[in-house]
């Protein structure tokens, strides 16, 4: 009975250890009302990452990318990150307007919000980068490994963006 309870009370701590390491891998998602929100407190850039249900290589960068810890890590320091499906069909409400989802945009409908984001230029994933104020920094198109999405990450969160090129981030200018 001594070596069950034992094991039993081991078990349960590596559940627990286990659950709270998955947990301190994750990215903090939010919607987009609570981090424009969170955002009037304490100002962060903002990556929008635009996806679909339907999208492949959006839920391969959910699996692969969102779970680096190097990424989430970097992710949550330096940014509200919101998960925007742009096919949702919930309203949001930005800045006194509601945005809608037109179900007759597109193949299967397009939120306002989406659409605007990426400059109707629907392909996904895409990540958006807002800056404090919400004006878009720039738009990263398609699924990216983890190693080339921390140096986006970093050219974005470091302010680089502002007065160099990536291409002269990544090479030490």
């Amino acid at each position: 009975m001594q070596k069950l309870t034992v094991t039993l009370g081991l078990f349960a701590a590596f559940f627990l250890l286990g659950n709270n390491a998955l947990h301190a891998q994750s990215i903090k998602w939010m919607t987009w009302e609570e981090a424009i929100e969170a955002n009037k407190t304490h100002p962060k850039k903002l990556l929008v990452d635009v996806y679909t249900q339907w999208c492949g290589w959006c839920k391969k960068m959910d699996k692969t990318t969102f779970r680096n810890k190097k990424v989430v890590e970097y992710i949550n320091s330096n940014f509200y990150a919101i998960k925007l499906d742009a096919e949702q069909r919930a309203d949001i409400q930005y800045k006194g307007q509601t945005l809608r989802y037109f179900p007759n945009a597109g193949r299967r409908g397009i939120h306002e919000l989406a659409y605007a984001l990426l400059d109707g230029n629907m392909s996904y994933p895409t990540y958006v980068f807002l800056d404090e104020e919400q004006s878009r920094i720039t738009i990263a198109p398609g699924y990216q490994q983890a190693k080339d999405f921390l140096n986006v990450l970093k050219y974005i969160g470091e302010g680089a963006y502002a007065n160099k090129t990536f291409e002269q981030f990544m090479s030490g200018e």
